[in-house]
């Protein structure tokens, strides 16, 4: 809505600084013919004079009435201009938070990026020691053959070798246990580096669509600070063309007044020059 009462305001201004470009040139055109009227029409007698002396200051009347109501109106409109600005302002004050909570988010989104980097890194050393542990016990399985052969080379030894054997299998469990151990391990960073992976997926996306969101309400808030700049400027010119035809209204009541004050019996043509001179002005 804001969109289109601004659209509606800027057409509003572009056809009254058309009117004001082309309105001397109607003005000079009418200037013109009333002169030439004045010239075919010449008062002979002091009631012609008077009459059409009370017609021109009828006239004049009524161009001023005309004028009042038309800066009346011009004034009306340049309030509610000034209310659409104040509202624009508001919105561009709501961008403005929403876009700071924006950044926030996405600081606490890249926050979470960071440490889920971390998390990466360290699943990455569990990888590398979740390798070093299977190459331990590959050695240790090669250590086990290698017993294994020692077992059946011995099984045909002795009675020391019986109790030396038994020592064997005793260290044999215990690997078998630290086998399973590690194996669990294994597949407990398995599970929470699958974990740390959609975390992390999910993280990126997030920040993505917060990226896309942050730029999209930064060429508004830009949009909205253009078309501010051009209305405040055009209000300027407004105004001062408003100060303009208070000048002229002020200049054309002083040379009436002056008119009338200098007119007399005797000055038929010095009158007409001077209601020529004011209609000109």
């Amino acid at each position: 809505m804001v969109q289109s009462v601004l659209f509606f305001a800027l057409g509003f201004l572009c056809a009254v600084f058309l009117v004001s470009l082309i309105a001397p040139a109607v003005w000079r055109r009418a200037v013109v013919l009333t002169r030439r009227r004045l010239e075919a029409s010449l008062p002979l007698t002091q009631a012609e004079i008077q009459a059409d002396k009370d017609r021109v200051r009828a006239e004049y009347a009524m161009t001023t009435r005309r004028l009042e109501i038309t800066v009346k109106n011009l004034q009306e409109k340049v309030a509610e201009q000034l209310v659409e600005i104040a509202r624009g302002h508001e919105a561009l004050k709501g961008l403005a938070v929403e876009k700071k909570d924006k950044n926030q988010a996405l600081s606490d989104l890249q926050a979470k990026n960071a440490e889920l980097r971390q998390r990466e890194e360290d699943l990455h050393r569990l990888s590398e020691k979740h390798a070093q542990a299977e190459r331990a016990l590959e050695k240790r399985a090669l250590e086990l053959q290698k017993l294994e052969q020692m077992y059946d080379d011995a099984s045909f030894s002795s009675s020391n070798r019986q109790i030396e054997l038994v020592a064997r299998e005793s260290e044999l469990e215990k690997l078998a246990s630290d086998i399973a151990l590690l194996k669990g391990q294994r597949k407990e960073a398995d599970r929470h580096s699958q974990e740390i992976a959609s975390e992390s997926k999910a993280a990126r996306e997030a920040l993505k669509v917060e990226k896309k969101k942050t730029a999209e309400l930064e060429k508004k808030v830009e949009r909205l600070l253009a078309t501010l700049a051009d209305r405040e400027e055009k209000l300027d010119r407004r105004e001062k063309d408003l100060a303009r035809m208070r000048e002229r209204s002020k200049e054309t009541a002083v040379a009436n007044g002056v008119a009338r004050l200098t007119a007399g019996p005797d000055a038929k043509s010095d009158d007409v020059d001077k209601a020529i001179a004011k209609l000109e002005a």
